[in-house]
């Protein structure tokens, strides 16, 4: 495993307030996809099966280095749950990317990306990014959400909307 300050991997441990470029990222989806687990995994290389519920919402920093560029990414980890919705979409405000996960195992996480898919088109400012991620895809013996499906969402919610310049599906 490559160590945090490998430069084939553009990262680098940094505690300094000094930043070229600085970019608020808010992970949505339904509760129990695994957006606390995805933020851990990218921003601590660490993961624990057991599941923890975010109450609102909780954030972690990552500073990156890109074509000798500093950059701070600010990731906002919210809550999944009905109850929460009026805090966290406070926080869609300013937001410049927005990572819409649905778990490969649980249809009804993936119907309601288009629920999510509205709010920020609401809540959020015009030029906001947009990745569509299929997450917990070492649970493939329990897909029940093929790729081609997270696919032709993003294709359909691409094309629904010039809200969202760039919608992508990921598989992580």
């Amino acid at each position: 495993m490559a160590s945090a300050t490998d430069s084939r991997y553009g990262q680098k441990e940094s505690s300094d307030q000094n930043f070229d470029y600085m970019f608020k990222i808010l992970i949505i989806g339904n509760s129990s996809v695994g957006k606390t687990s995805f933020l851990f995994r990218y921003a601590d290389d660490s993961f624990t099966p057991a599941f923890v519920s975010t109450v609102g919402i909780d954030f972690k920093v990552k500073t990156i280095y890109r074509n000798d560029k500093r950059i701070k990414l600010q990731i906002w980890d919210t809550a999944g749950q009905e109850r929460y919705r009026t805090i966290t979409t406070a926080y869609y405000r300013g937001a410049m990317g927005f990572i819409l996960m649905y778990d490969i195992t649980n249809e009804e996480s993936f119907n309601a990306v288009q629920d999510w898919s509205t709010q920020i088109k609401t809540y959020s400012w015009d030029n906001a990014q947009v990745l569509l991620v299929g997450n917990k895809c070492d649970m493939e013996d329990e897909r029940v959400v093929s790729s081609e499906r997270g696919r032709q969402l993003a294709d359909h919610l691409g094309e629904c909307t010039t809200r969202m310049t760039q919608l992508l599906t990921l598989q992580v």
